[in-house]
């Protein structure tokens, strides 16, 4: 696998905001952004993590939780003092109430979607009009393979990865005539997720990838710096799976 440092993307002078980068693939998607030379800033709502996070990828962690209006917005506010800009904005943010439907309550489906499609939808919401003013912008929104197949157990995270397909192409249409594009990435990445399911059942699971394995989740970073650059200005409402061609 070819190394984030062997990334050859260039971000210097770029603001960008990651959502949900404490761990995982927004903390990789963090790492490419900050090695390629933008003002990163992770967003994650444990400060601890944030604050170890950021220090580990070379990025500014600010502790906030992207269901709260509040919070998205001193995010934003402080990037904007701090920068004068924001470019990019990587919406990543998500947690798990997995229960079946019959078991599901109103906290665990209102608290899925308030993060996972409303913390999109906030984020979104306060950078609209700085990316307008600058005529620039690029939105990434991280959906996932049971948004189209769902998964026994998640009808709230289906529902809200199902949702975030529809927002984006919804958004995507509004601002394009601005020079913002706004995309998703449908990734398939060795995350806490997977890793808290059985051996048995994951390698079972394997043999459905074409490549044979789950992808690591650096691996899903270069998608997002592409979708994030200047050469993509002209992609925009798109579902790009990096999935290893489970999407086929």
């Amino acid at each position: 696998m070819t190394g984030v440092s062997d990334m050859t993307f260039d971000f210097k002078g770029r603001s960008v905001i990651v959502t949900g980068a404490g761990r995982g693939i927004g903390r990789e998607i963090a790492r490419l952004f900050a090695t390629s030379g933008a003002n990163t800033y992770l967003v994650e709502i444990d400060g601890d993590v944030a604050t170890e996070a950021a220090s580990d990828v070379g990025a500014t962690g600010i502790q906030a939780d992207v269901a709260s209006t509040d919070d998205v917005q001193r995010v934003v506010d402080q990037v904007i003092e701090e920068t004068g800009r924001i470019d990019v904005l990587v919406n990543n943010a998500g947690i798990l109430r997995d229960r079946v439907v019959w078991k599901l309550t109103d906290e665990d489906w209102d608290a899925v979607l308030a993060v996972h499609l409303g913390g999109t939808f906030r984020f979104t919401r306060a950078c609209v009009p700085h990316f307008r003013e600058a005529g620039f912008g690029r939105i990434i929104n991280v959906t996932s393979d049971v948004a189209v197949h769902g998964n026994i157990g998640q009808a709230n995270y289906s529902s809200a990865k199902a949702g975030l397909i529809g927002f984006t192409k919804t958004v995507a249409r509004e601002l394009a005539r601005f020079g913002v594009t706004v995309n998703a990435l449908l990734p398939n990445a060795q995350t806490r997720m997977i890793d808290s399911i059985p051996e048995d059942i994951r390698k079972e699971a394997e043999k459905g990838i074409p490549m044979q394995r789950f992808g690591d989740p650096a691996e899903m970073a270069p998608a997002v710096a592409f979708l994030a650059s200047e050469q993509s200005a002209y992609i925009t409402g798109i579902v790009l799976p990096v999935d290893g061609g489970s999407s086929m």
